[in-house]
């Protein structure tokens, strides 16, 4: 973490507690005051890039530097729930969160401030799809203004870890005991690296923060029962709620209390309101978090021009500081509201009617105020945006009245002689039949037969997926997918999850794709398919659409995927609908920097499971995704891997057959990811062979509940020991190190357990 530290004296006009230079992120920041407070949970889902936190924790964690117990949930609402679990029994909890990954998670937050339990949540502000943008805006923020939680607003990487500090004991002061978020924005201030200070001794932040109350309504103590979260009739909720909210209002005082008490330690000042030059500004911004800084340098620049201008940027939201406000504008003659989120047929905002409706309480308040929606999906906001924002408000000024009062910033009219043109040409049809693959079924063992020409015979056909997508050189995702799809004939409705293989085919306004594809996010793709499937055959029905009879429906997922959407897929699949479900697997949530994910095998290294002094890797098994599917009663499961690639078209031919004649299909197939498996391109076919070969990915099917295994390794005396797959990867090389020797026992165990039970159901068709 500490990078060119220096030490700062301690002089009385400084600071009361020693400090530390350096030169850090966001996000950093906010693990180092997590790993100082030492939080006892930290429930999270670790692939939004906000993620970088529990990253930093858990690099922290391997080397000793704090025990907080990391627990990686298999999706935003499951980390939730882990949180609000912990609070309820008392203990510290952090989390850390962006974008659509806290509108996932939403649901619970209401919960845990209507029932009363401190925490604090780190949102790093993203961009909130469709379409996909990962970048930074407002629109997650937005969503969180009437959860209930606190909210703090952190413009640099300093406000960052010291709203961190000063957010825990805002949430457990006994006036307010809510949930605090810090906010602070998406790339800006998370992954931008500046000088900061922090406290060289974690007991000044410990002492800070105080000891952790005992004396709340907690399940902490099994012989001192308690019921929480009962349900109630309409007078006691409204009770319940007016309490919540004068506990809100009084968390407006108590940031202000704490602040104060901080300025003293620390030395840094948070008022409610980041005031600059608005003394006797006639024309101001209100900015949240990072754009605030910028316009401050136009400010300066104004005012050398005799331009009376300010900039206004609160540090806390909620409770909104309407008292505030009001004094700081009751003699400013123009505002412009510049939000990165907008509230769509509002006519502007949310802080800008709260701002209006802060001034209307003056009735001899005079403002104009302007709206502008700007920098969403992340545009930059530079100084010339902010001369522009300042320009209209003069503008307002000197008329008298706003022109235009709400409006975008930075939008741009499209030109119909610009109309896109595709690239590549669509195709459809013949050119996707071979005509080679017959799928018939054996009436007398109900099980399907395919007849299969040389692989050579179906290069003729053409790849679904055009060149120029933007995969890492070795990524096994495109090569596993169009050996799967040259199995497959005719035409392919594909929808995509979020995930390496989405990202790097779809950039607006390219597209790699030459049939029809859609994408939705982890959780819902499976459920999303089903809909499509369905709504496509009842307008064939009702003769409305012309629908190809070979159309096959394909939902692919990948980099963890089949965790957060477990749910959909089970619910899918439950459902039987006549579609396939194909995950390909690299162990991991890699489409956001290789973190640890249900699938990844265990004591394998990741950027949330890292190898250090107290941890080497992953605490536990891989989840055996294919069997969970199969206790569904599907039709038709299997396993394949472009290693083997005669049984993977194979498997791919009847998974097209089952899901047009039968019900659901899921396959999956393991692909190699050189990047994050820190292995050498050259030998992904030789890694994908070893993997079967040491049983630790057995190729077989599930076919109408029979199990098959389709490649023996032992029967084909090709057999090897685990360590002979694990010495190409990075990944795993430190599972070879005698120190190491009871984790790669362990992981041999179970391999062997599941193979077992894997020949014992090949040998017994009713198991």
């Amino acid at each position: 973490m500490a990078i060119l530290e220096r030490e700062l004296k301690v002089t009385e006009e400084n600071t009361a507690a020693e400090q530390v230079m350096t030169f850090e992120s966001g996000n950093e920041m906010a693990a180092m005051a997590a790993a100082q407070i030492n939080y006892h949970i930290m429930g999270y889902f670790p692939i939004t890039p906000s993620t970088e936190v529990a990253q930093y924790l858990d690099q922290m964690k391997a080397r000793g530097e704090h025990d907080i117990k990391l627990i990686a949930a298999d999706g935003e609402h499951g980390s939730a729930g882990i949180c609000y679990g912990a609070a309820a029994t008392g203990a510290r909890v952090f989390n850390a969160t962006s974008a659509n990954g806290f509108l996932y998670m939403i649901e619970q937050l209401p919960v845990q401030s209507g029932t009363r339990f401190p925490m604090v949540i780190n949102l790093v502000t993203r961009a909130v799809s469709g379409p996909l943008d990962i970048r930074g805006d407002h629109s997650d923020l937005y969503f969180a203004l009437n959860t209930g939680w606190v909210i703090l607003t952190a413009k640099t990487p300093q406000a960052v870890y010291d709203m961190n500090i000063m957010a825990l004991k805002i949430a457990e002061h006994s006036k307010v005991r809510l949930p605090v978020i810090v906010a602070y924005d998406g790339f800006f201030t998370s992954h931008q690296k500046r000088k900061v200070e922090y406290f060289k001794d974690r007991k000044v932040v410990q002492d800070f923060v105080g000891e952790c109350p005992t004396g709340y309504h907690f399940a902490r103590d099994p012989k001192k029962p308690v019921t929480i979260g009962a349900h109630m009739n309409g007078e006691d909720l409204t009770n319940n709620h007016f309490q919540q909210s004068q506990a809100m209002y009084a968390a407006g005082d108590v940031f202000q209390e704490i602040a104060a008490e901080y300025e003293k330690l620390s030395g840094r000042k948070y008022p409610v309101l980041d005031l600059y030059k608005m003394d006797d500004a006639d024309v101001a911004l209100f900015l949240l978090n990072s754009a605030a800084e910028s316009a401050k340098d136009v400010v300066d620049k104004l005012r050398s021009q005799g331009i009376k201008a300010g900039v206004i940027s609160p540090n806390i939201i909620r409770p909104f500081p309407a008292e505030a406000i009001k004094d700081a504008l009751k003699n400013v003659k123009a505002l412009l509201v510049g939000e990165r989120a907008d509230s769509y047929g509002a006519h502007g905002p949310n802080l800008t009617h709260e701002v209006k409706s802060a001034i209307q309480e003056d009735k001899d308040n005079k403002t104009i105020v302007l709206s502008r929606v700007f920098g969403l999906g992340g545009k930059d906001f530079y100084a010339d945006d902010a001369e522009n924002f300042f320009s209209m408000a003069i503008d307002a000024m000197k008329k008298g009245y706003a022109e235009k009062p709400f409006d975008y910033y930075g939008h741009v009219p499209g030109d119909p002689n610009n109309v896109l043109k595709p690239v590549i040409t669509p195709q459809h049809g013949d050119v996707f039949n071979s005509g080679l693959i017959k799928v018939t079924k054996d009436e007398e063992t109900n099980k399907l037969k395919v007849k299969m020409p040389p692989l050579r015979a179906l290069t003729s056909k053409p790849k679904r997926l055009a060149s120029g997508h933007g995969a890492c050189p070795g990524c096994g995702i495109f090569g596993g997918l169009e050996l799967f799809f040259k199995g497959i004939e005719g035409d392919v409705v594909v929808l995509f999850q979020t995930g390496c293989a989405y990202v790097t085919t779809t950039a607006y306004p390219h597209t790699s794709h030459k049939q029809t594809m859609m994408h939705n996010l982890f959780q819902n793709g499976a459920a999303t398919l089903s809909g499509t499937l369905e709504a496509f055959l009842e307008l064939k029905r009702r003769g409305e659409v012309n629908v190809s009879d070979d159309a096959t429906f394909v939902m692919i997922t990948g980099d963890g995927g089949m965790d957060i959407g477990m749910g959909s897929a089970i619910g899918t699949a439950l459902r039987n609908h006549k579609l396939i479900i194909l995950e390909y697997d690299n162990e991991g949530y890699m489409n956001t920097g290789s973190q640890m994910s249900y699938s990844t095998p265990i004591g394998n290294m990741t950027s949330t499971t890292n190898v250090g002094k107290t941890q080497k890797g992953k605490a536990f098994h891989h989840k055996d995704t294919p069997q969970i599917m199969a206790s569904t009663n599907i039709p038709y499961v299997f396993t394949g891997t472009e290693a083997f690639p005669q049984d993977l078209v194979k498997k791919a031919a009847k998974a097209q057959w089952y899901a047009q004649n039968v019900g659901t299909v899921y396959g999956k197939i393991l692909i190699t990811c050189p990047l994050n498996w820190k292995s050498e391109d050259r030998y992904g076919n030789t890694i994908m062979e070893a993997a079967v070969n040491c049983n630790f990915f057995p190729l077989y099917e599930v076919e109408e509940g029979v199990t098959n295994i389709t490649y023996n390794p032992e029967d084909k005396k090709k057999k090897i020991h685990l360590s002979e797959w694990l010495k190409y990867m990075g990944k795993t090389k430190h599972l070879l190190k005698d120190e190491n020797k009871a984790i790669l026992f362990d992981f041999e165990q179970e391999i062997e357990k599941r193979w077992l039970r894997l020949k014992a159901k090949h040998e017994n068709p009713f198991l």
